[in-house]
Formats: structure tokens, sequence, C-alpha cells
């Protein structure tokens, strides 16, 4: 299994698809280093971790700081002695529509959504570069390869993170340097990003439709483990992840 003893860097790691993702590939080896904004929740995954006989650090993230994303990928290579992948997965999806003029909110989803990744990949490529293979795991969404009414800006933000994630493989590949891409596309997945919509209808739009069809992250956490373990010479690049009574 190739999981076992990578050090991969997660963000957005105190909930959700991040935890449940440290949890699983800690379980089967990995050495985890856990970032998000929530100190105390990220203690309490990392002593998990360490209770089921795991190997885990962490340290408070913003992902909107690229010097507080260079820091986290700095302890991975102190604490573990480098840095095999990046699971760029931090995010926020306050929508609403266009309409609403939800302003601040639109900024916000692209300091996170989309310049939180391109931080992410700063802070690894240079690694990466040098040693000429590394992993980029970023969770994008379907609203990043379809439209949906009341998800402008966050899709947007969606569509541009399968771009660089698609134009970071291809460059690798004409330069010679190994490095292996992955982007999610989670449907409706049952997480805390419901809780950053401030819209009221959009809010209990999305609420309703989760509670008929939504799973847990632990689906999504399955892929990046099966992404994660593939050997050096395969990029399987690109997962849509729907609940199956989905439409």
């Amino acid at each position: 299994m190739t999981v076992k003893n990578k050090v991969i860097v997660i963000t957005g790691a105190s909930s959700g698809i991040g935890e449940a993702s440290a949890k699983l590939l800690a379980s089967n080896g990995a050495k985890v280093v856990l970032g998000a904004r929530r100190e105390s929740r990220l203690q309490e995954i990392d002593n998990d971790i360490k209770l089921d006989g795991g190997q885990a650090t962490y340290l408070k993230t913003d992902v909107t700081k690229p010097e507080e994303v260079q820091a986290l990928v700095d302890l991975a290579k102190s604490e573990f002695g480098g840095i095999d992948v990046i699971f760029n997965n931090a995010g926020i999806m306050p929508s609403s529509p266009i309409s609403a003029l939800h302003i601040k909110e639109w900024n916000q989803m692209v300091d996170i959504n989309l310049k939180g990744v391109l931080n992410g990949v700063a802070a690894v490529m240079p690694d990466f570069v040098t040693q000429k293979g590394g992993q980029i795991v970023t969770t994008s969404s379907v609203a990043g390869i379809k439209s949906f009414a009341g998800a402008g800006v966050y899709g947007a933000t969606k569509f541009a993170v399968r771009n660089l994630m698609e134009v970071i493989r291809m460059e690798s590949a004409q330069e010679g340097t190994n490095i292996r891409t992955a982007s999610l596309y989670p449907a409706a997945i049952n997480t805390e990003l419901l809780g950053t919509i401030t819209d009221d209808a959009t809010k209990t739009g999305m609420e309703d439709f989760y509670k008929q069809v939504g799973i847990t992250p632990d689906a999504v956490a399955r892929v990046v483990n099966f992404a994660v373990n593939q050997p050096a010479d395969v990029n399987v690049n690109e997962f849509t992840i729907y609940p199956t009574k989905q439409a």
C-alpha cells in the first residue's frame, strides 16, 4: 500500500471531508499534518488519530495567508522529514443568487476556495519540483463541472480550481517533474458547508435537499485514499462523488 509512510498535509482538516480523510489515511499508515482555523478541533482530531495508533501533527492555519500555509508545509518537513502530498480541502459555500449581491461573501470564496488552493500549490511546488514527484489533491465540487442557479460565484471558484489542477498535471508531464493531481467533485456530502450560507431561502432549500440525499464525508475520504494509494506512474486525476439518490 503506497499510502503507508507518506507525509500528507491536509487543509480544512477540522471537520467533514478533511477530518474523515485524515483519519482514514492515518489508519492506513500515512503521516498526516492537519491545518485549519479551529485549533481546538485540530487538537481533538490529532488526539483521536494518535489514540488509534496513527501519526499526526497540526498547526492552526488560515489558507488565505500564504505564510501560514507555508508554515504548515514546513511543519510536515520538520516533523516527518518531507512532503509527499498536499490535500487542498479548505473551502466555504455561502451560496446565494447573484442579484442578492453578497459581495463580501463573493470575495471570501475567492480568497479561500481559489487563492487558498494557490497558496497550497505555491507552498509545495519547490519541493515537488526538486524531488521530481509529489501529489496535489484538491476539493473542487460538482459545481465545478456543471452550473447551478444560486451558486454562481461558488461555482466560478470551483471551475477555476478544476482548470488549475489540469494545467498543473499537463505542465508537470511536459516538464518531467512527475507531479500528480487529483480533483474531487463532491455533490451532496453532509459537512459543515451549509452552515456558511447566510441567504435564508438558499439555505432552507439546500438543507432540505441534503436531508433527502446527503451522504457522509467518508465517501470522499475513501476516494482520496484511493488516489493517494496509486503507484507513482499512475495519475487518477478526476473523481465525481454523487449520492446514489441524487439526480
